[in-house]
């Protein structure tokens, strides 16, 4: 498995698109400053094919501490999800888990 890095994704963007690397890095922070701000809106955000982002609430909880057995109340968050959509199932599809 590769981690694909910031610099490669932005070389590999500017290739396919015939952007200079400081406009693909711009597009991308402004992406996710938009994007960021939606889903903070409670808004969900939906890339077609690619997948849907949204936040979900997670209830507050009693959780344990293993080391002390202190027992704690873990207060209500957002947290983002991910949906991947039909075009990246397509792909994992492809993919020969023996590779």
């Amino acid at each position: 498995m590769h981690v694909v890095k910031n610099k490669e994704l932005t070389e590999k963007l500017s290739e396919r698109l015939g952007w200079t690397i400081q406009e693909v890095n711009d597009m991308l922070a402004t992406f996710t400053t938009v994007a960021a701000g939606r889903l903070v809106e409670g808004d969900t955000l939906v890339l077609p094919g690619f997948g849907q982002f949204e936040t979900k609430r997670k209830m507050e909880r009693i959780s344990v501490n293993p080391v002390n057995k202190k027992r704690y109340l873990v207060p209500p968050k957002l947290v983002p999800v991910f949906k991947p959509g039909s075009t990246v199932k397509a792909k994992l599809k492809e993919i020969n888990p023996h590779e």
